[in-house]
């Protein structure tokens, strides 16, 4: 059995589900910045040392892509050191790590989905960081999953989902681009798997992760367009309502001057995670209408 799992990042998107779904599982200790500074070695190691967890599941990141092309240094801290640092506390307790990262570690030009073994080839300071925290828990070679996602949103924090409804009360026109191709990921649900798993393996969880340990894709199920996304958004927000009731139309990211280069095409498949855990995420669209209900 677990007895103390230290979660970090409990006020993000993703933390703030996993804080619902992980309380049940052990003695939870959440924190979040400025409780622990992930930019800073010291902290993190005298944190981690001070509660002793079994298991750390780390859901804190540098998540604003173009601020992070003008912040490199810090971006790197939070998304690359950081977890590497964590990595080796834990592998010195004799703890696992669980490890969050993402589909932007990609370019987004291979055309079909991305597998684990598909080489990373990041456009964006962004995407680089993430790789690099992917990189730093692989070579401390401890105990742990890293869990690659993408699109991640929920209606608790700022994101994509609570921008369109934003954009849909401002504007009469919206225009969003529709060659980004991805798989958008209910934080819920990603929660929810991850403490399900957890669960299922709760008896002997840090061998089990040992014997499954390693990179897994992991995102809601089915792939759209961003423009297919906000479409759907709209649909299910308040239809009677005239505010949301307005003309969408596709665009292209050359549309758009932004700091940092996104992916195009960068969906992942699932099929390693569902085959070793015997565990599918539902489809996009249902997750979004239920985060949107």
């Amino acid at each position: 059995m677990i007895h103390k799992i230290l979660l970090l990042g409990n006020t993000g998107q993703l933390g703030w589900e996993l804080n619902r779904t992980l309380i049940t599982l052990g003695d939870l200790i959440a924190l979040d910045y400025p409780q622990i500074d992930m930019s800073s070695e010291d902290n993190i190691i005298s944190i981690v040392r001070e509660i002793k967890p079994n298991l750390i599941v780390n859901a804190t990141a540098y998540t604003n892509v173009d601020k992070a092309e003008s912040q490199p240094e810090l971006a790197m801290a939070i998304n690359g050191t950081g977890p590497g640092v964590l990595a080796e506390e834990a592998k010195q307790l004799g703890a696992a790590l669980i490890h969050y990262s993402t589909d932007y570690v990609f370019s987004g030009t291979k055309g079909t989905p991305y597998i684990e073994k598909d080489e990373p080839d990041p456009i964006s300071v962004y995407g680089e960081t993430k790789l690099a925290g992917e990189k730093a828990v692989q070579k401390v070679g401890g105990t742990y999953w890293i869990f690659r996602t993408s699109w991640v949103y929920s209606l608790r924090r700022p994101c994509f989902v609570t921008k369109v409804l934003q954009w849909a009360q401002e504007y009469d026109l919206l225009r969003i681009v529709d060659d980004q191709v991805s798989s958008p990921t209910w934080a819920r649900t990603l929660a929810e798997v991850t403490s399900q798993i957890i669960a299922q393996n709760n008896k002997d969880l840090i061998s089990s992760i040992l014997e499954k340990k390693g990179l897994y894709n992991l995102t809601d199920s089915g792939f759209c367009s961003r423009y297919e996304w906000a479409k759907a958004i709209l649909e299910l927000a308040l239809p009677e309502d005239d505010k949301f009731n307005k003309e969408i139309k596709p665009a292209k990211s050359s549309d758009f001057a932004t700091k940092a280069k996104r992916p195009l095409k960068s969906f992942l498949s699932c099929g390693k995670f569902e085959e070793t855990f015997g565990l599918l995420l539902p489809p996009w669209g249902t997750s979004l209408e239920l985060a949107m209900k």
